[in-house]
């Protein structure tokens, strides 16, 4: 096995492929300039506190010096203002909506060494599965039954999960279906590749390729990462510039906090950021991901974990993502429990995973073992229960995909992004997506709230000519019609 991973990580790595993007040899993320820049930013002003909020809400991306000036804001009730602005952005660009999905762990091989992953190589208590052809069928169709049309599937960091088997099950996932049921949308968390190898996934038609850096201080990566593909930080460090560059128009990008200094974390998203945006074109990731380290099965390291962030800081630090990149998608995960999410969705979140389990087969055998997850989930809600909490906090949940399908993606998302104008064209498409989960699936609590919110959002659109339109589409779908889109 280590010779055959060996080989895999060898013949994957094209440090060729990463060394165009760097900037006289040095990559984008300058440590000494991070920690100078935060160094510099401390007391800030209240008044330049105010200036950056009032930058955001116009929906203009903060420079380093502005977003660590955040960081080191210390008046509690300015933080109340940066929160009240995260909702205004959020909603001035997405709405009142909620994208949500389901992750599907495809398989737990993994080569990697991380030390705080229930799948590290050297993990003998984790029960490793890589789902057959069969086995993700059934997978597939415990998500549909359940309402979902959106997935993100996750791979392990191994030879067995190479390009090929990706490409393989991504278009199982869109071949199954049942009745009105079907996967519409997979994107995929997955090793970081070759631009070869980016180029037959988009070939297949993959969402979102989403390669998280974990920690973007570069000493600290090394002992965090101390074997396999994962220990090649310039690899993975400009794994998503190679998939734009392979044609994938969405990437998504984040860190996981717990392993370093937060704030440097942050600031490392933000010149990420930068970087993706001056190389192409103005268009960076489509989704900005912040989960929080958690328990794993025989994994000391999390137990002892001393870079732990509590509720109060992890608030604040989502805070400032959103008004750093006020455009962008940011995606809180089920790791976090239900309370946390609840009181956190409202300061600028636009995605969440819902009715999660991941295990390895779980979703068709119903069941939860802790030596198949990669980590301890923290909110398992099903969905209907966590649809029918987000109809109480006011926000449409939405399964729409028809903005990739039509092409809106890349630098026509990042357009209309940045001009605000992105829940113009999804909140009709979100209403309708969402009236078909009331019908096909949903509890009937969760029909009364639901249809209550959606009465209230077609009031809510401006165009006469709009809302009139959306009233015919509800009827074809209360007619049986399905996957209708603006």
């Amino acid at each position: 096995m280590a010779t055959t991973a060996k080989t895999w990580i060898n013949n994957v790595i094209k440090p060729e492929q990463y060394e165009r993007y760097l900037n006289k040899g040095q990559t984008f993320l300058d440590e000494n300039f991070i920690n100078s820049t935060l160094d510099k930013a401390k007391n800030p002003n209240p008044a330049y506190i105010k200036e950056i909020i009032a930058k955001s809400l116009a929906l203009n991306r903060l420079e380093p010096e502005e977003t660590a000036a955040l960081l080191n804001c210390t008046d509690e009730d300015l933080w109340e203002e940066i929160f009240v602005a995260g909702g205004k952005i959020k909603q001035a660009v997405y709405g009142r909506r909620i994208v949500t999905f389901a992750p599907l762990y495809v398989s737990n091989h993994c080569v990697n060494s991380c030390v705080y992953c229930g799948f590290r190589s050297e993990n003998n208590k984790t029960k490793r599965k890589q789902l057959t052809q069969a086995e993700l069928e059934a997978e597939i169709l415990a998500l549909i039954r359940k309402g979902h049309k959106r997935l993100i599937m996750v791979y392990g960091e191994h030879p067995d999960s190479g390009v090929n088997y990706i490409a393989e099950t991504l278009q199982i996932a869109y071949q199954t279906k049942e009745d009105n049921g079907e996967i519409r949308r997979c994107n995929v968390n997955a090793a970081p590749m070759s631009i070869e190898d980016l180029k037959k996934l988009n070939e297949v038609g993959i969402g979102t390729f989403q390669v998280f850096q974990e920690t973007y201080h570069p000493s600290n990566y090394q002992r965090l990462h101390p074997k396999g593909i994962k220990a090649d930080y310039r690899w993975r460090l400009y794994a998503l510039h190679r998939a734009m560059e392979a044609g994938i128009d969405d990437v998504g990008l984040g860190a996981l906090f717990g392993l370093y200094d937060p704030k440097f974390e942050v600031m490392g998203l933000l010149m990420h950021t930068i970087d993706l945006e001056e190389k192409f074109g103005g268009v960076g990731p489509h989704t900005i991901s912040f989960p929080r380290m958690e328990l794993a099965s025989n994994t000391p390291f999390t137990s002892a974990n001393k870079a732990a962030i509590d509720d109060k800081l992890f608030k604040k630090l989502v805070a400032v993502i959103r008004l750093s990149v006020p455009y962008t998608g940011m995606i809180l995960t089920a790791r976090e429990p239900a309370q946390v999410r609840q009181d956190i969705i409202p300061i600028g979140i636009t995605q969440i995973d819902a009715g999660s389990n991941i295990g390895i087969g779980a979703y068709s055998t119903d069941t939860l073992d802790y030596d198949k997850q990669q980590f301890i989930l923290g909110d398992t809600r099903s969905l209907d229960e966590a649809i029918q909490d987000l109809a109480s906090m006011g926000y449409i949940t939405s399964f729409c995909t028809a903005g990739y399908r039509c092409g809106r993606t890349g630098e026509y998302f990042m357009d209309i992004a940045k001009e605000g104008k992105v829940h113009a064209l999804c909140m009709p498409n979100a209403i309708l997506t969402f009236k078909e989960y009331l019908l096909d699936y949903a509890s009937e609590e969760t029909r009364i709230v639901g249809e209550t919110l959606i009465e209230k959002e077609i009031a809510a659109l401006a165009n006469p000519g709009l809302r009139n339109k959306v009233k015919g589409m509800l009827g074809q779908i209360e007619r049986g019609e399905r996957d209708i889109f603006l």
